[in-house]
């Protein structure tokens, strides 16, 4: 077992090359339709760490007619290289915030009512992996999936969400 592991490590090593690394320090922009439970945008920052690790910051806030929250997400990810400028990463993170939600309808006779109405802090554990391009421009596009399990007052008592979102970023 431990020889096979040396040698699948051995063999990513000779495919992603000695060349990979986080192509700037820092970056900045918006991950747009991830926000809160994968509604909305969020403001993101990335940290580069080293050669091919970053750390990565967003903060998602949410205003709709019957839902209100926002989130922050803090993700480790490792960054490893396809083609030139073309890369993808993976890592796990943490998801904090808060949520209300409310519905309301008009009755018969015109008057309003709350028919539900709900609210929390949630905490999850959980991960992103994606693709991304840098242009030699200082600019990032990126694809990415964010699988979270609340561990704590998951919205509408669910214990698992995700969000895919599109990110633009200015590197710097």
């Amino acid at each position: 077992m431990k020889n096979k592991l040396l040698l699948v490590i051995a063999f990513a090593g000779f495919i992603f090359s000695a060349n990979s690394q986080v192509m700037s320090k820092n970056a900045i922009g918006l991950r747009l339709g991830g926000g809160v439970h994968g509604s909305g945008a969020e403001i993101s920052y990335q940290l580069g760490l080293g050669s091919t690790n970053r750390l990565e910051f967003d903060l998602g806030f949410s205003n709709h007619e019957y839902y209100q929250g926002f989130n922050l997400n803090g993700v480790y990810q490792w960054v490893m290289p396809i083609q030139d400028r073309f890369s993808w990463y993976v890592g796990p993170g943490v998801e904090v915030g808060s949520w209300d939600y409310k519905t309301s309808y008009y009755n018969w006779r015109g008057t309003t009512y709350t028919e539900y109405h709900d609210h929390g802090f949630f905490l999850g554990i959980g991960g992103q992996i994606g693709v991304e391009y840098t242009f030699q421009i200082p600019l990032q596009l990126s694809i990415d999936y964010r699988p979270t399990f609340f561990i704590m007052n998951g919205y509408d008592g669910n214990g698992f969400g995700g969000s895919a979102a599109l990110s633009v970023r200015y590197l710097f």
